[in-house]
């Protein structure tokens, strides 16, 4: 009888891929990232997180087959936290936190840094939402951890006289970002607080119109000026450059109509929206231009200038589902 000679080592990591062995039960982890160190920022006064996540992360973290740390992110110390955190040079950085801290953070780690998951911590989670398709911060670490792969991020920056502001998903320029307040409001079950903030958006509307150019054509006018990252954008490739979309309601009804269609909802089909692809673009306003960048509310100078960034940073998500035909 002839024997077969079995490699030990192999088949201890053919159980662990499995889950048994040794370590019976452990999670699949993905197959596209080698993942051996992992830290995960925390900041539990995001509105999504709690004050339990911190213990509730370290818990899910230990199900896993690698070395992992779990960093609470607090006011005093934030930047010296996540500098640390970014030097270390995990696999991959893990933040969960408010869309704001999860923008800063990618921000600060770029295209070379260590891959970033920005798992759902706060209100709007547009980014999160846009990787993992859920508001779920624990389900979006599995996804990522068991399914994610490397995924260039591309973005967009938004710079004026005072300050420079980089979005991954979305900015609203103009008139239409006064609905922001009056849309969150809804979410929130505060209806009256959400009319007060819908007359006050009515009232300003129409009240400064903005020229841009886009790609160095010439100047034209719209009432406000939506960019799009190939990230979430249903209309354009990953390389095309930003969806920017021109919004010319022309009274106050199609001002309501839009609003109504809550700017990602079957807005591209409004006759008053013009949607193209674009590299860079500039605007400016007889006054200061109000505006919405990946869900934070600010105050532009009367002039700005935006530029496509095609490489942002590198996020451990899972693959894209293959674009819809009909753009919705």
């Amino acid at each position: 009888m002839s024997e077969t000679l079995i490699d030990p080592t192999a088949a201890l990591a053919a159980d662990l891929r499995a889950g048994t062995g040794s370590n019976p039960g452990l999670p699949t982890l993905t197959a596209h990232v080698a993942l051996k160190r992992v830290i995960m920022l925390v900041n539990p006064l995001s509105g999504g997180v709690g004050a339990q996540a911190v213990a509730e992360a370290t818990s899910l973290l230990a199900d896993y087959d690698f070395e992992s740390s779990v960093v609470e992110l607090t006011h005093d110390d934030f930047d010296a936290r996540v500098d640390a955190a970014l030097a270390s040079a995990p696999d991959v950085l893990i933040v969960l936190a408010g869309d704001g801290t999860a923008g800063t953070i990618a921000s600060r780690a770029g295209p070379d840094g260590p891959l970033i998951a920005p798992l759902p911590g706060g209100t709007m989670n547009m980014l999160p939402r846009a990787l993992y398709d859920t508001a779920d911060w624990k389900a979006a670490l599995r996804l990522a951890l068991e399914q994610g792969t490397v995924r260039d991020i591309a973005g967009g920056e938004i710079s004026d006289a005072d300050s420079r502001h980089t979005f991954y998903c979305a900015a609203i320029l103009g008139s239409a970002a006064l609905w922001a307040p009056a849309r969150e409001a809804i979410r929130a079950g505060q209806l009256k607080l959400a009319w007060v903030y819908a007359r006050r958006a009515l009232r300003r509307a129409f009240s400064g119109r903005l020229r841009y150019a886009l790609d160095g054509a010439s100047g034209r006018q719209t009432e406000a000026l939506v960019l799009i990252s190939p990230t979430i954008s249903r209309a354009i490739g990953d390389d095309a450059g930003l969806e920017a979309a021109a919004m010319n309601p022309v009274d106050a009804g199609q001002a309501v109509r839009l609003a109504a269609h809550a700017l990602f909802t079957g807005w591209r089909q409004d006759p008053s929206v013009r949607t193209t692809a674009i590299r860079s673009a500039s605007v400016r306003s007889r006054s200061r231009i109000p505006a919405v960048i990946d869900g934070e509310p600010t105050l532009l100078r009367h002039e700005a200038k935006v530029r496509f960034i095609p490489r942002a940073f590198r996020a451990l998500a899972p693959t894209p589902p293959a674009p819809a035909t009909d753009a919705a």
